[in-house]
């Protein structure tokens, strides 16, 4: 089925276990240096996680290694568990040649100040010296979501150290479950459940990453919702007519809100103000079809959304206005194809949407400047595609465990793997960085 929409407007049928590490020496950081390595996308650097000393170090360890092999970008050599150890050479520092045997190119060296920050230094293993220091602050260990998110965007930064690319670790991930919104760290680790009077649908994060929006189903019709993650309260849009509104989604500047109406005429997108007053503009005219499913190109002047003007669904593109339209997904003439729910990637490559292929729904990617299709999964039933802010990894519903469940894919090398366990999760809406606050760069006077 068609989970936006179609439920409820009957659209066609229904995530080196080592000693102690040696102190860490005070050195000056080296601005500007990718910790002396030469990226290769096909070769991932092997990356050491040293022991972290201090209270709560074993869990910051636990978090960065598995961050870094979530990231697709690292191979993290010892994972967790390991019992190997290397001893620290002669003068404290780490014993680099033996590191450099094991096929690591880079240390991770931590430490949980008396003040409950977190000093890191990254050792380049070719050049036998420290590459990058600096010290972050962590919120309080009893704001436990929080304190989690500050050690998720570290491995972000170290990631982007080490590679040139940020990691995606400080992100959320918003789904439906028993008709509540979830909200869950980009490892899996419930954070929030969000939810009303009535059954929550199609959450959508707002480019903060303060405000989710989803759609409320009462016994009056299906209403918009805006809800504040910070202050934990919620509002009905005002300009969610009573009706069916529905599959709300953020535009890239966070100004504006578009989504879905049905009615007696149809199923239309319209677009207006999501925190201020202003005009209504409708973006389709339908005609008795159905127009639905928006997503904003990351330039926020085009809309990608699923419509059956054609007879069946299809993924097409318009201008912001709605002008232009144009079939983006191929036309095959006698072919009763069924391709819906599109997510138009932040770095503007692909859209990915929900094809029906030999019977079941499975993810593709269509590349944008070739028009060339990818089909992304085989295993079980796939839908509902949400990008991550790498434009590499997504997460979509399959029901490849037996049950639907949220999975994470890396595009580019398939590698998959499940990220919840609550029967039911679907829908799924795929954060910003949410870890700018921790890693921004320091007041002058302040931590460096």
């Amino acid at each position: 089925m068609h989970h936006r929409l179609l439920a409820l407007v009957g659209f066609a049928a229904v995530a080196l276990s080592m000693p102690a590490a040696a102190p860490l020496h005070a050195q000056e950081e080296v601005e500007g240096v990718r910790i002396g390595l030469t990226y290769d996308p096909t070769a991932k650097p092997g990356i050491v996680v040293l022991p972290v000393a201090g209270a709560g170090g074993d869990s910051i360890r636990a978090m960065l290694q598995r961050d870094f092999d979530y990231g697709d970008r690292i191979n993290v050599i010892g994972g967790q568990g390991s019992d190997l150890s290397i001893s620290p050479g002669a003068d404290g520092r780490p014993n680099y040649p033996l590191y450099a045997r094991l096929g690591a190119t880079g240390i991770v060296q931590a430490a949980v100040t008396a003040a409950g920050g977190l000093t890191v230094q990254v050792h380049d293993v070719n050049k036998q010296n420290v590459a990058r220091t600096r010290s972050f602050q962590l919120p309080s260990a009893s704001q436990a979501a929080e304190w989690r998110l500050a050690v998720h965007a570290v491995a972000d930064e170290i990631e982007s150290w080490v590679t040139g690319v940020r990691g995606i670790a400080a992100t959320r991930i918003a789904y439906t479950s028993n008709g509540r919104i979830r909200l869950v760290d980009s490892d899996g680790h419930v954070v929030n459940t969000v939810g009303g009077d009535g059954i929550a649908l199609s959450p959508s994060w707002h480019p903060t990453g303060r405000f989710v929006a989803f759609g409320l189903l009462q016994d009056d019709g299906v209403r918009i919702v805006i809800h504040d993650v910070q202050a934990g309260t919620s509002r009905i849009h005002p300009h969610s007519r009573r009706g069916t509104n529905m599959v709300p989604v953020f535009s890239p500047d966070g100004s504006n809100l578009a989504y879905a109406v049905a009615d007696d005429g149809g199923t239309d997108i319209y677009m207006t103000a999501a925190f201020a007053t202003g005009p209504v503009r409708r973006l389709t005219v339908s005609r008795g079809r159905i127009s639905t499913s928006p997503t904003f190109s990351p330039d926020g002047r085009r809309l990608a959304f699923t419509t059956d003007r054609i007879g069946n669904p299809e993924v097409y593109v318009s201008g912001i206005d709605g002008s232009n339209p144009e079939q983006l997904t191929p036309f095959n003439f006698g072919d009763q194809s069924y391709r819906s729910n599109p997510s138009w990637s932040p770095d503007n490559v692909s859209v990915a949407f929900q094809s029906r292929i030999d019977g079941r729904f499975q993810i593709v990617a269509l590349g944008l400047r070739d028009r060339r299709v990818r089909q992304l999964t085989s295993d079980g039933q796939n839908e509902d595609p949400s990008w991550a802010p790498d434009g590499r990894h997504i997460v979509f519903t399959s029901t490849r465990s037996g049950s639907r469940q949220l999975w994470i894919m890396d595009a580019e090398s398939g590698r998959a793997r499940q990220l919840t366990r609550d029967a039911g999760a679907r829908l799924a809406s795929w954060s910003g960085n949410l870890g700018g606050r921790f890693t921004a760069a320091p007041e002058p006077g302040g931590v460096n």
